[in-house]
């Protein structure tokens, strides 16, 4: 089984999530502060090497009608720097909603998304991965 990094990209955060060992479940695991693109590679290289990491799921923001945006462009572009200082394949999966979908999970666990923007981005880098996942055993 591969061992994947899911990554939900933003301006401040990266919400990172990992799967288990049989590639059914993703989970996440951390909120990393961006700080300079130094410090994220080398955060990010740590975990690719204690999970011994294969391949890097990104979210890609695409625009609700499709479109492919000024965001997106902006992940993409920082996705190709981690996957080229990684030396790792990325693969997209479109993440509209998915930041919505994280903060109706929080309600329905009876936690505030006001609060801990952190956990929405885990949340969401977990809902990307599991996207990923379980598109890939439909194809298997």
């Amino acid at each position: 089984m591969v061992s994947a990094l899911g990554l939900d990209i933003g301006r401040k955060r990266i919400g990172i999530a990992g799967c288990d060992g049989t590639g059914l479940i993703a989970t996440g695991l951390m909120t990393l502060e961006r700080r300079s693109l130094r410090q994220d590679i080398d955060r990010l290289r740590q975990l690719v090497q204690q999970r011994q990491v294969s391949v890097l799921v990104v979210g890609l923001p695409y625009m609700l009608d499709g479109t492919f945006g000024s965001q997106a462009k902006q992940v993409q572009r920082l996705a190709g720097r981690f996957s080229s200082a990684l030396e790792l394949p990325i693969e997209y999966v479109d993440e509209r909603l998915t930041s919505f979908e994280a903060e109706q999970q929080m309600l329905a666990a009876h936690q505030s998304p006001s609060r801990d923007k952190s956990a929405i981005d885990r949340k969401a880098a977990a809902i990307i991965l599991q996207q990923w996942l379980d598109n890939r055993r439909a194809e298997a």
